[in-house]
C-alpha cells in the first residue's frame, strides 16, 4: 500500500502522470485494466454480432460485426433499446417472459433458470435500420458487474440457413409426393394386369381344360392317348393355379372382394400353409373399413413385414395387431426373432424396410423399427391417420 508521502505526491501531480503512476503503484490494476483491453478487443474483431444490455434492456455496448448486421454504427447503437434491432419470438419460449411491451431478456433469462432451462439457441427477428427484418439466430448469458445485471447477446443471420432448409423441406415434400405417386401407380398397374391375368388368360385355360375334357369324354383313344390327354390336363391345372398365384400377387383378389379385414386374413392362412409359425392376427373388422389407398398400402406393409420375417428373422412366433386409436389407426407387428440391428435399419440393402417407410410416410403416418422387448425379436409400431370419410365409416360399423 502507498505510504502517505506517495499520496501527497498524487495530490500536486497532473492528472496523466497521476494515471501512470497509480498503474506503477498498483501492478494489480494495470494487469486487470490489460486483461479488460484484450477482451474487449477480441469482442469487437468477433466476426459474430455480440450485443450487452444492462437489465433495463439499454444497450451497454455492440461490436463492429453487430453494428453491420443491423446497418448502424457502434456508438448508434449504444444506449439504444434492445427492441428496436431484435424482435423477439416467444412462442419458443411456451410463454416464458411474456410481457408488454419489449420481452425483458433480463427476466427471461431468470426464469429459464428457474425452470432448469437453457437460454441459448433462441429464435429471433432481426430488424435493420431500413425496417428490414430478417431471421436471427440467438444465445443469451448473464453476469454481474458492480452488483447490476448485464447481459450478453449473441447472434447470427441465418437467412441462407432458412433458406436453404425450406429449400430442403421443399424437395422433400416434393419426393415423398412423388413416391406416393409411384406407388399409387404401380398399385393401379398391378391391378390392371392381375385383372387381365384373370380375365382373360385365365378363362382360355379354363376353356381349354373343358375343351380337353369333352375330347377324352368323346374320343375313342388308346391308352397313350389317355395318358398324355391326362398329362395335358395336369399342365393345365398347373398353369391355372400359377396364374392365379402370380395374379393375386399383383393384386389379392380378397382386397377388391372382401376389403382389407378379409384379405389380411387370407394373407395369414396363405402363409400359414408354407411356414410352421405360430401367428396370431387381431384385429376388429369394423377398425378396418378404409379407402382403397389405405387399405392397399397396410396390406403391402404386413406382406412386406412377413416377407422380411420369413427371410431373415428366424421366428417361431409372430403377432400383428391393428385397431383404430380416435382418428388414427395403429399397427404392431411383433416376432420373437433374432432382432435387427441399428445399423441394419439404414442399409442401402434394406429395400422392404425403405417400401414400409415410404408407404407410411406416403399416408402422412409415423413408422418406429426396434427391438421388441415382450417377444424378443422385431417389433414395428405404426400410427395411420384415417380420412374422415373411413372414420365415419368405421365407427357406425
Amino acid at each position: 500500500m502507498p505510504d502517505r508521502g506517495s499520496s501527497t505526491l498524487l495530490r500536486i501531480l497532473p492528472l496523466g502522470m497521476a494515471a501512470a503512476l497509480l498503474l506503477c503503484l498498483f501492478p494489480p490494476l494495470k494487469a486487470l485494466r490489460q486483461r479488460q483491453a484484450r477482451g474487449q478487443a477480441i469482442i469487437d474483431s468477433a466476426s459474430d454480432a455480440i450485443i450487452s444490455i444492462d437489465s433495463g434492456q439499454i444497450i451497454l455496448h455492440a461490436n463492429a460485426a453487430a453494428a453491420r448486421l443491423f446497418d448502424d454504427t457502434p456508438d448508434g447503437m449504444r444506449g439504444m433499446r434492445l427492441g428496436h434491432y431484435i424482435l423477439r419470438d416467444l412462442r419458443t419460449l411456451d410463454g416464458l417472459g411474456k410481457h408488454d411491451g419489449d420481452p425483458p431478456f433480463g427476466d427471461i433469462s431468470q426464469e429459464l433458470r428457474l425452470t432448469g432451462r437453457r437460454a441459448t439457441d433462441y429464435t429471433l427477428t432481426g430488424r435493420r435500420s431500413d425496417g428490414a427484418m430478417f431471421p436471427l439466430e440467438g444465445s443469451l448469458s448473464a453476469m454481474q458487474e458492480d452488483g447490476h445485471s448485464v447481459f450478453t447477446i449473441i447472434v447470427r443471420d441465418i437467412t441462407a440457413r432458412q433458406q436453404m432448409h425450406e429449400q430442403l423441406a421443399r424437395s422433400f415434400s416434393q419426393l415423398r409426393e412423388l413416391s406416393s405417386a409411384l406407388q399409387s401407380i404401380r398399385e393401379e398397374e398391378r391391378k390392371h394386369i392381375a385383372r387381365e391375368l384373370h380375365d382373360d388368360l385365365g378363362q382360355l385355360l379354363a376353356t381349354l381344360r373343358v375343351d380337353l375334357t369333352l375330347v377324352r369324354q368323346h374320343t375313342d383313344t388308346t391308352a397313350s392317348l389317355q395318358a398324355l390327354l391326362h398329362s395335358m390336363d395336369g399342365l393345365l391345372v398347373t398353369a391355372i393355379t400359377s396364374l392365379r398365384r402370380i395374379a393375386s400377387n399383383l393384386r389379392p383378389r380378397a382386397l377388391d372382394e372382401g376389403g382389407l379385414y378379409f384379405a389380411l386374413q387370407k394373407l395369414r392362412h396363405d402363409f400359414l400353409l408354407r411356414r410352421a409359425i405360430h401367428f396370431d392376427l387381431l384385429a376388429d373388422e369394423a377398425d378396418l373399413v378404409l379407402d382403397d389407398a389405405r387399405s392397399t398400402a397396410i396390406y403391402r406393409i404386413v406382406q412386406e413385414a412377413l416377407t422380411n420375417i420369413a427371410r431373415h428373422a428366424e421366428a417361431s412366433h409372430i403377432t400383428i395387431a391393428l385397431h383404430r386409436i380416435d382418428s388414427s389407426l395403429a399397427i404392431t407387428i411383433q416376432d420373437d426373432g433374432r432382432g435387427i440391428a441399428e445399423h441394419d435399419l439404414e442399409k442401402a440393402t434394406a429395400l422392404g424396410l425403405l417400401g414400409m417407410r415410404e408407404r407410411v410416410w406416403g399416408l402422412n403416418g409415423s413408422i418406429h423399427i426396434g427391438a421388441d422387448s415382450e417377444l424378443g425379436g422385431t417389433r414395428i409400431d405404426i400410427s395411420l391417420p384415417m380420412h374422415a370419410e373411413a372414420a365415419a365409416a368405421a365407427a357406425m360399423q
